[in-house]
């Protein structure tokens, strides 16, 4: 089929068409820049205000959780007509002040800088949060055409006040005639160095079983840990003579950092030796009696087992010294060999009688207790931790 010859007006429209779009094209492109007269009438690009900064961004570094941080940022006039700044929005944790220049006070939320003068203006961030990274900014708006807004920006990391490692001092294998010692990092997170002001730890006589002594954490310590700025060493010793059954325990540092801070540190762990305890309600784990809610009406009746080993078992003989509730009553066998092993077996029979008073000893912080003089030179005491509540 023979090829038909292009139509010459198809042609020629054609390159007018393309010629009207290239035209256009090439007009867009060399249309003229922005002119600052554009928007400021009758001032030209040399006699415009020209906001300039030496810097934008600020990192703070470390920022205590509560505490606060803040930096003071300097914008210069470069121009040659007055620069008017407005403060705009803000972090939801950041807060602006007003302008200020020279040594005058804060001048309102807006101020006008005199060509080649200077405002400043502070940024102040909140500690606030569950710690991390952060980053916070602040807008100024200015009248300068090239330079609309100003963005300042703080960042940093949020840590806390302070900081214990270990959180808590584990002491699982303590026996009554063994001495013992235990180190704790205590880290801080400001500008000024922790001092002690007290050390102190709770329960009957802290002096006889425990000595506390704290000195200045070690530079490459502190390097180790991210953001602290400080830090002391908790030097815990522990004393042969506790008394058998569970330690629990509370140090309490009293610092400075500068304001005065409490700090308490968990002390947890068993104390075993040549007397042990077993039985039906005996929770090894926590090492106490655990006996529950009983009725006041029907009452209970359960036995423990005191085991001595050791050169000295025949000296235990165990009386009852204290009960608590009064309500429980303890009563002491005669112990037996148990066959031709060197332990002797002393049952403990523990009762709830039958319209025993309502008692409530189930909390930790509460619980009942039964309190024996052993006869054991080491372990001359012995505190049998109770959980009971006996309701009607």
């Amino acid at each position: 089929m023979p090829v038909r010859p292009p139509n010459p007006w198809g042609v020629a429209c054609f390159a007018l068409a393309t010629g009207a779009c290239l035209g256009a094209a090439t007009a867009i492109v060399q249309a003229p820049r922005w002119q600052v007269g554009d928007f400021l009438p009758g001032v030209t690009a040399a006699d415009a205000p020209r906001a300039e900064t030496i810097e934008t961004v600020h990192r703070f570094g470390s920022v205590a959780i509560g505490g606060t941080g803040s930096h003071e940022f300097t914008i210069r006039n470069g121009g040659r007509r007055p620069l008017k700044l407005t403060k705009g929005a803000t972090s939801c944790t950041c807060t602006l002040s007003d302008f200020s220049a020279g040594t005058a006070p804060g001048q309102g939320p807006e101020h006008v800088v005199a060509p080649g003068d200077t405002a400043r203006v502070t940024v102040q961030w909140h500690g606030r949060g569950n710690g991390g990274p952060f980053r916070q900014q602040a807008v100024i708006f200015t009248d300068d055409p090239r330079r609309p807004e100003i963005v300042l920006v703080v960042e940093g990391l949020l840590v806390p006040r302070w900081k214990v490692v270990p959180a808590t001092i584990a002491l699982p294998g303590l026996t009554t005639n063994s001495a013992d010692e235990a180190l704790v990092k205590i880290l801080t997170y400001g500008t000024a160095a922790p001092a002690v002001t007290t050390l102190s730890i709770d329960g009957p006589e802290p002096d006889r079983f425990f000595t506390l002594a704290a000195s200045p954490l070690a530079p490459t310590d502190l390097s180790a840990n991210a953001g602290a700025t400080g830090g002391l060493l908790l030097r815990v010793g522990i004393r042969p003579g506790l008394p058998l059954g569970p330690l629990r325990r509370t140090i309490t540092a009293a610092l400075r950092l500068p304001e005065e801070v409490l700090i308490d540190i968990p002390v947890e762990g068993v104390v075993s030796g040549d007397l042990a305890l077993g039985g039906p309600n005996w929770d090894s784990s926590r090492q106490m009696l655990a006996l529950g809610t009983v009725s006041g009406r029907s009452g209970l009746q359960t036995q423990l087992f005191l085991t001595a080993r050791g050169p000295s078992r025949e000296q235990v003989r165990p009386v009852v010294r204290e009960v608590v509730p009064a309500s429980l009553k303890v009563e002491v066998g005669s112990g037996q060999p148990i066959g031709s092993a060197p332990v002797i077996r002393i049952p403990i029979t523990i009762k709830v009688p039958a319209g025993a008073a309502i008692a409530d000893h189930l909390a930790d912080d509460r619980l009942g207790s039964i309190v024996l003089d052993t006869g054991h030179p080491d372990s001359p005491t012995l505190t049998i931790p109770v959980r009971l509540a006996v309701e009607h």
